[in-house]
């Protein structure tokens, strides 16, 4: 953390030393977030209310994903469990637009929605227009078959319960 003292000086200061010491790989992964290393594909189904937080959790877990993986990997990502949105129309610009320029000369990859909601739609495609003709390749779906099919994986792996709903 960068830290500036009276006399306007700037100083690198840590907040503790086992903030230093934590391996990336330690973090824990959000619970909605699975990653089937089979099918190189990332699955987040985000559940009640997403707001920017939830969002910024999720990015932090794919951006590291990206870093650490030796191959590129698509997403699917399920909307339907959401039940209401907090998000403006300039945090989701921001967000594609991040995505969009932290894509640059990397190879495609595709991102699948599945969308049930009409406000859901709506982010999604500000999300689409954004980085249209880049290398995140965004498409929104009604139906899980579809997305499978544009994915090029089965079904069966977008309907599979998470790893904590087979725990409950």
């Amino acid at each position: 953390m960068l830290k500036y003292t009276k006399a306007g000086e700037s100083a690198l200061v840590c907040r503790e030393r086992s903030d230093l010491e934590q391996p990336a790989l330690a973090m824990k992964p959000p619970v909605e977030v699975e990653f089937l290393e089979e099918a190189r594909l990332l699955i987040w189904r985000p559940r009640g209310v997403l707001d920017e937080a939830a969002v910024n959790k999720v990015l932090v877990d794919l951006i590291r994903r990206e870093t650490m993986a030796a191959q590129p990997f698509n997403r699917f990502s399920d909307l339907s469990g959401l039940e209401s949105f907090h998000l403006t129309f300039k945090y989701v610009f921001h967000v594609a637009l991040y995505r969009r320029l932290s894509y640059i000369g990397r190879e495609p990859i595709k991102s699948a929605f599945y969308v049930t909601h009409p406000e859901a739609a709506h982010l999604v495609r500000i999300h689409a227009l954004m980085t249209d003709h880049s290398s995140l390749e965004v498409e929104m779906f009604e139906e899980r078959e579809a997305a499978a099919k544009w994915l090029g994986v089965p079904f069966e792996l977008l309907t599979a319960p998470t790893p904590t709903e087979r725990m409950s």
